[in-house]
């Protein structure tokens, strides 16, 4: 991946977990790798098509001087997603702060703190068999879209579809959205969670009806067994209430277990 490099900007600011550090203020050194496609800035000589390095130097002494915080840490984490948030360019960032006048009694060049986050493309299907069932999901989208750390970019159709396993029930309307975020799968099956509960979700039956349900189907092309969210979703190449929508905005998206393209999951569906 292609990248621009900012080596130890020196900012004065006031973090640190001491008083004094908060009062008096110390030098930090913020170095910054941004990850994006260089190539057309490269053959066009056109500044639109890449980053000013200059700018982001000025954004970066802004953002370390706005707040006072205990941790660098903290800091490193902020202005990670500050640069990820505002330049729209960023696949990824690695950010690492400095603190050469770090107060511990010892000689020392700096103590400092690194960390890099990017972007991730996430599937997650949404279905709703109680209630208004298109303003249900469409309900849905718009929450997760308000989250800042959360960019919807695609929206499949929405189709009815029987229900599954539990078939005392209404027709579902069923759909499916790409997302990229700055979430990790954790935080993110939390806060599709919170959606569900604020839609007025209850869990009574097994498969039963509800006024929305969000999954997480695919999360980049990792795979966990965690049990609080188990990616990719265990059932998604036997639905085919799922594999329809997905293909339609995904279609050569690769399952990471089956290595089979989602268009090739549908046709042997």
């Amino acid at each position: 991946m292609d990248k621009i490099i900012i080596k130890d900007l020196e900012v004065y600011a006031y973090h640190g977990v001491n008083q004094q550090e908060k009062d008096m203020g110390q030098k930090f050194l913020v170095s910054i790798e941004l990850y994006l496609d260089l190539k057309k800035a490269g053959k066009s000589d056109d500044l639109t098509k890449t980053i000013s390095y200059a700018e982001v130097c000025s954004d970066i002494t802004e953002e370390l001087k706005k707040n006072k915080y205990d941790l660098i840490e903290k800091v490193a984490e902020e202005v990670a997603s500050f640069i990820l948030l505002k330049y729209v360019l960023l696949k990824g960032v690695k950010v690492l702060i400095k603190k050469p006048w770090a107060p511990i009694g010892k000689s020392l060049d700096y103590a400092g703190v690194e960390i890099e986050r990017s972007w991730h493309t996430v599937y997650i299907a949404l279905g709703s068999n109680l209630g208004d069932k298109e303003d249900n999901l469409k309900s849905s989208v718009k929450m997760i879209q308000e989250h800042k750390a959360i960019k919807v970019t695609k929206t499949s159709t929405f189709i009815e579809t029987e229900p599954v396993g539990y078939l005392e029930q209404d027709k579902f309307l069923n759909g499916v959205i790409e997302i990229k975020t700055l979430l990790d799968p954790k935080e993110l099956i939390k806060f599709l969670l919170k959606i569900e509960l604020d839609l007025k979700r209850e869990r009574k039956i097994k498969w039963g009806p509800r006024t929305i349900d969000l999954d997480v189907l695919l999360y980049d092309d990792i795979i966990t067994c965690d049990e609080e969210i188990i990616i990719p979703h265990p059932r998604l190449h036997e639905r085919l209430f799922v594999l329809k929508p997905l293909s339609e905005i995904a279609p050569f998206v690769i399952h990471p277990l089956l290595h089979k393209r989602i268009i090739n999951l549908l046709e042997e569906l």
